[in-house]
Order: structure tokens, then C-alpha cells, then sequence
């Protein structure tokens, strides 16, 4: 599903990813932690091609997506990769509906039909009263629930997650980890994680750590 050939990443002078290899299969959960600065977040980044390498090479379904032109990649993005961030990322402006719709609307999807789409997993996440509600009148709990459900609005491949337990309590870290188990169970995504909580790295099939850009 995933293979990640030989990435490098350079900030100018700085070299914050060092030769990384790594394959992921289909359907697997996995959990990558290290300390701050070790460029977890930066391959996260890069696998969800966010960013592009300084030289090395991503296969997401024995496809190069860094061969593809910027507006063919963001295509490619946006129809098999779903993200979840630590703080959510939702419009502030926009209903939990209307932020879950955001991939169909930029897809160019019709509205009816990725309007129904939204608000059945939205039900299906527990937020059927929360739809018209904007994020400052929901929970913490429930912006991450609004956030993954954006994430699948698309029926993505691979769900990437960027610490999405860093902003929440310990009951709301509990039911996001049992969300990603129940989705890999209904949808069968591929789900990569970042993290630096030992409780959500403990749902992962394989942890592997990060070292000075290294693994």
C-alpha cells in the first residue's frame, strides 16, 4: 500500500530526514514516535505528499506520486488521503456539516450527493445533533470526531493522524483510539499515526521509532 524509498528531507543546511525506507501494508495500523525535532511529523507530512523530499521516492498503491505534476497530486491527495490533525483544523466560519463536505465541495462533487454522504457519517460518529453546530459551540472530543469524519469524506485509502490525541482529555484520548480500531474494522483504511501517546501507539500492529531522521 505504502513504500517509502531512501527520503531525504533538508531545510536548507539542516537534514531532518536521512535515508528513511518503509512499507506499510494494506490495512495495517502504525504508529511512529520519537522525541520532538526527530522528523516524525516532517515524513508524515511527506507521505501525505504535504511536502516533497529532497530526493527519495513515495509509492502509495504502486503509484509515484511525486512523478505527477502539483495539480494532479493534489488530486490524487484529496480522493485517497484523509488527514487528521492534533488541532483539527476545522473552519471556524463553517457548520460541522459544511467542514466534513469541504473535500467532495473541492472535488466538484454535487452537492445533493456528498451532503448525504456527510451527514451519514456524521450519524454514524455520533454527531447527528452537532451537524449545524460550528466548532466553537462543540467539544473537544467532538471536533476530532467532526475532524475524522472529514477524513473519510472521501472514502480514502490511508488515514494519516499528526498527534490527534495531543489536545484531548483522557477520555476523549480513549474513544479516538477506539474510533481508528472501529475505523480500520468498517472501512479497512490504512492508518499511520504520529504520536507521543504510549495508549494510542498501543492500538498500532507495528511501533517504530525515529531517530535524528532516522529509523
Amino acid at each position: 500500500m505504502i513504500e517509502v524509498k531512501n527520503i531525504w528531507k533538508s531545510f536548507g543546511a539542516l537534514e531532518v530526514l536521512k535515508g528513511v525506507d518503509l512499507k506499510i501494508e494494506k490495512g495495517e495500523i502504525v504508529a511512529i514516535v520519537g522525541k520532538s525535532g526527530a522528523g516524525k511529523t516532517t515524513l508524515l507530512q511527506i507521505i501525505g505528499t504535504l511536502d516533497r523530499p529532497t530526493k527519495g521516492q513515495v509509492m502509495i498503491d504502486g503509484t509515484d506520486v511525486f512523478a505527477m505534476k502539483d495539480r494532479e497530486l493534489a488530486a490524487f491527495r484529496n480522493k485517497h488521503i484523509g488527514f487528521i490533525f492534533q488541532f483539527h483544523q476545522l473552519l471556524p466560519e463553517f457548520t460541522a456539516l459544511e467542514n466534513v463536505c469541504i473535500p467532495a465541495m473541492i472535488a466538484r462533487e454535487k452537492e445533493a450527493e456528498y451532503k448525504s454522504r456527510a451527514e451519514k457519517l456524521l450519524r454514524e460518529l455520533g454527531l447527528a445533533d452537532r451537524m449545524g453546530h460550528k466548532p466553537n459551540e462543540l467539544s473537544g472530543g467532538e471536533k476530532q470526531r467532526v475532524a475524522a469524519a472529514r477524513a473519510l469524506m472521501m472514502s480514502p485509502d490511508i488515514i494519516l493522524a499528526d498527534e490527534p490525541t495531543g489536545s484531548l482529555d483522557t477520555q476523549n484520548k480513549k474513544e479516538l483510539s477506539e474510533l481508528l480500531l472501529r475505523l480500520r474494522k468498517e472501512y479497512g483504511q490504512t492508518i499511520l499515526l504520529v504520536t507521543h501517546d504510549k495508549e494510542l501507539a498501543g492500538i498500532a500492529d507495528r511501533v517504530i521509532e525515529i531517530k535524528d531522521g532516522k529509523m
